[in-house]
C-alpha cells in the first residue's frame, strides 16, 4: 500500500496562508515532514482558484519540488488549474481527477492523454453524484474506463477511486462498506479480467468531525481496504497511528 499525503491541501489553514502570500517556506517545511513521516506521494490540493490565481498550483508544486523529489499528484477540479501545475512538474505527475462531469471529460481528460499522465477516475457521476449501492459505483467505473481508453490512455494509467463518504452523510457505514466492496472487486480483477489500481482517501470519513471521532476509525477502515486489495491511501500522514497501521495492513494484506 503507498502513502498518499493529503496534507498539503488549502484547508490546511498553514497551506492557505503560505499560499496566499505567496511565501514558499510553510509549504517546503511541511512536504519535508510528510516525507520524513512516511509519504510516498504528496497531493497537492490548493482549494478553489480564480482565474487569475491559478498560477497558484504552479506556485506550490515548484515550492515543494525545492524541498523533496516525491512524485507529485495535482488535485484539482479545475483544468486550468492542473493545466498550470502541469506546466512546471519535473515529473510526470498523477492528475487528480476524472468524472463523468462533461467539463472533466472534455477538458481534464485531454489534459491526462497530451501529457501522458497517471490519471485518477473519481466514481462521480456528471450530476456531481457519488452513488451509494456497489452496483452503480462498478457501472460508473466501467464508462469512466471507457472514456478513458477510448481518448488515448491505457489501463496501466488508471487509478479508480470509489469516494469515500464523510461519517455525518445518512447512511454513511453503509456507504463505506460498499465502496469497500468496489475496491475488493476492481482490485481482484472481477470487472475488467485484470486487476486495476484503487485509491482512497480516508481523511473523507472524518472531515469536519476530527472532535467527534476518534483517528481509531480511520485505522479500523484502511485495515478493511488493505484487506480488500488497496493500492493507495491517501491519508494525513502526521498522525503516527494511521502510518503505523497503514504499514502494518501493507505488510500483512
Amino acid at each position: 500500500m503507498i502513502l498518499v499525503a493529503d496534507n498539503l491541501h488549502a484547508l490546511n489553514p498553514q497551506v492557505s496562508e503560505a499560499v496566499d502570500r505567496l511565501d514558499p517556506r510553510p509549504l517546503q517545511d511541511l512536504a519535508r515532514r510528510c516525507e520524513q513521516a512516511g509519504a510516498q506521494l504528496l497531493d497537492l490540493n490548493p482549494g478553489y482558484l480564480s482565474k487569475r490565481r491559478e498560477d497558484r498550483m504552479a506556485f506550490m508544486v515548484e515550492a515543494v519540488q525545492e524541498a523533496t523529489s516525491l512524485r507529485l499528484v495535482l488535485d484539482s477540479p479545475n483544468p486550468g488549474v492542473l493545466a498550470r501545475g502541469l506546466a512546471v512538474c519535473r515529473e510526470r505527475p498523477i492528475l487528480n481527477a476524472l468524472t463523468l462531469e462533461k467539463q472533466k471529460l472534455e477538458e481534464i481528460l485531454p489534459l491526462a492523454v497530451d501529457n501522458r499522465t497517471d490519471l485518477i477516475l473519481l466514481l462521480i457521476n456528471d450530476r456531481s453524484f457519488a452513488p451509494f449501492r456497489l452496483d452503480d459505483k462498478i457501472a460508473l467505473a466501467i464508462e469512466l474506463r471507457e472514456h478513458a481508453l477510448n481518448a488515448g490512455l491505457t489501463q496501466e494509467q488508471l487509478i479508480f477511486d470509489p469516494v469515500l463518504p464523510n461519517l455525518s452523510w445518512p447512511e454513511a457505514a453503509g456507504q463505506a462498506a460498499e465502496s469497500a466492496k468496489a475496491v475488493r472487486l476492481l482490485s481482484c480483477g472481477a470487472i475488467f479480467q485484470e486487476s486495476v489500481r484503487t485509491m482512497a482517501g480516508l481523511s473523507n470519513l472524518r472531515s469536519g468531525l476530527r472532535r467527534k471521532v476518534p483517528v481509531r476509525v480511520e485505522e479500523m477502515y484502511l485495515a478493511v481496504l488493505g484487506g480488500a486489495g488497496l493500492d493507495y491511501a491517501l491519508i494525513d500522514v502526521l498522525q503516527p497511528e494511521l502510518v503505523a497501521a497503514a504499514r502494518l495492513v501493507g505488510q500483512i494484506s
